[in-house]
């Protein structure tokens, strides 16, 4: 039985799109799903839009959302590397292979030398707009003999080559997601395959490498659906077996639109910087066009795996819905040791400057319990120092309006000095002690329920809702509470 081989294959022209990563995703879940293998090739054929250090971003990114390909492109010890037995994987470390089969085609008579230079295909494209018809190259090179081109190349002319479709031909090919497709070749363009630099176009090198790297499956997004009949005939053009075809639905924003920077992240380091875990993001971008069959929504890397097929995914654009993102990350949030959630938590209380790596590291016990306090409510770890500032700020305002009219209660004042009171008779206020204290003043004051313990939590933290309330004491400890308390009695009594 045939291996199952599928790749991603992305250019480095940028960042990795939200949306490229779902389609590597695609790519390496259906791959595992048949104990196939995944593979990362690089397109870099256009070279003006290369992006230095867009490559290493690429790599780095699919690392970390733990999309594990098993041949490509790699980055070790700060050097590109390339591992397979189907390499190079990078596209422009392979133009002699390229221009090997482009001169295949010219011979066999499925390809031609074009001389037109770029004014004339211009001006040409305009009077076909002007008339109202489709804009492609008018076939005016054709039909020039082989040696008439070769004597024209001979004397320096500039050329492409161009893919020679036949008149009136039907394309067939079938889509996974889209069942039978069938484009005639009157409605498609005579396909540029080598430029004039000696690269070849995508549709060339995509061909060539997708047959002689065995891919038994091109997935990718549905814009190129138009294009896919072109790449058909070349394989029927070489006389090659054809893959299977899976054209992915776009992911889009609520209003139905393309994901685009103006509307927000879109890329995977957008995501990563904001603070979500790549379990977290992974899982619900699997969901963004594909459903289970199982209609669970909390699904590990090991169950998408397990129960990926195509035959599920939708034919129509996925909504990208950050709300949705936040649900399922939150999940993942609360999953994590107390030690994992305290080292990512790290650089953003860095950023924030709230305390630092030694601090951390000094105060081990009393920042694990900072963070089991706010774990629950975490959608993401940038939440985690707006979360955590009550513990920190020496400027202590109350802003809430809520919280301002509690204090306006007839007991706050009888509360808030028993608590000074009993303080001012301990001098350590560990968890222990913490967990009696209440009652302690309770008894003390004959106060309880909301009115004991909302007005106390607003002159501890200014806020009428939070974590749980004995371990806000042990957070702010004895000094910090009783200047809390000082000033609220000065300002909001």
């Amino acid at each position: 039985m045939k291996e199952v081989r599928l790749r991603f294959a992305p250019s480095p022209t940028g960042y990795l799109h939200i949306g490229g990563l779902r389609t590597a995703l695609y790519n390496y879940l259906f791959a595992k799903n048949n104990g196939g293998k995944f593979i990362l090739r690089i397109e870099d054929t256009d070279q003006g839009r290369f992006v230095e250090g867009a490559l290493e971003s690429l790599i780095e990114s699919l690392e970390w959302a733990g999309i594990e390909y098993d041949e490509g492109v790699y980055i070790e010890n700060g050097e590109i590397v390339q591992k397979g037995e189907y390499g190079p994987y990078i596209q422009s470390q392979r133009l002699d292979i390229y221009r090997k089969y482009v001169d295949e085609l010219i011979e066999k008579g499925y390809a031609y030398y074009c001389f037109c230079s770029k004014d004339r295909l211009d001006a040409v494209r305009e009077e076909q707009k002007i008339k109202g018809v489709v804009p492609k190259y008018d076939g005016l090179c054709r039909n020039i003999s082989k040696e008439e081109a070769e004597e024209r190349i001979a004397n320096g002319e500039e050329y492409v080559v161009r893919l020679k479709l036949p008149r009136d031909y039907d394309i067939t090919f079938t889509d996974l997601v889209r069942g039978n497709i069938t484009i005639n070749s009157d409605d498609s363009d005579d396909q540029v395959l080598l430029k004039s630099d000696g690269y070849p176009t995508y549709h060339m090198a995509v061909v060539v490498d997708d047959h002689l790297m065995n891919i038994t499956h091109v997935v990718r997004g549905e814009e190129w659906v138009s294009s896919t009949p072109k790449h058909v005939y070349l394989y029927e053009a070489f006389g090659w077996e054809k893959p299977v075809y899976v054209h992915l639905p776009t992911v889009l924003n609520k209003t139905r639109q393309k994901l685009s920077k103006r509307h927000g992240d879109v890329s995977v380091g957008d995501f990563k910087n904001k603070g979500y875990l790549p379990e977290g993001l992974v899982n619900y971008l699997a969901l963004v066009g594909w459903s289970p069959e199982s209609n669970e929504e909390i699904l590990k890397m090991n169950d998408l795996i397990e129960q990926f097929t195509f035959d599920r995914v939708s034919k129509t654009g996925g909504i990208f819905d950050n709300q949705k993102l936040d649900w399922v990350n939150a999940h993942y949030m609360r999953e994590l040791p107390i030690e994992e959630l305290t080292e990512l938590s790290i650089p953003y209380f860095e950023e924030a400057g709230l305390m630092d790596r030694n601090f951390v590291e000094a105060n081990t016990e009393w920042v694990h319990l900072l963070l089991s306090t706010i774990q629950e409510s975490l959608h993401k770890l940038s939440e985690i120092p707006e979360k955590t500032k009550f513990v920190f700020s020496d400027d202590f305002k109350i802003e809430d309006e809520e919280a301002l009219e509690v204090l306006k209660g007839e007991d706050v004042l009888k509360v808030l000095e028993a608590i000074e009171s009993e303080l001012n008779n301990v001098d350590n206020l560990d968890l222990e002690y913490a967990k009696g204290f209440m009652k302690t003043i309770q008894t003390a004051t004959g106060v309880k329920g909301k009115n004991l313990y909302m007005p106390s939590r607003v002159a501890l933290t200014g806020e009428i809702h939070g974590p749980e309330f004995v371990n806000i004491l042990v957070l702010l400890g004895k000094e910090k509470i009783l200047n809390r308390i000082d000033v609220v009695k000065k300002n909001y009594l």
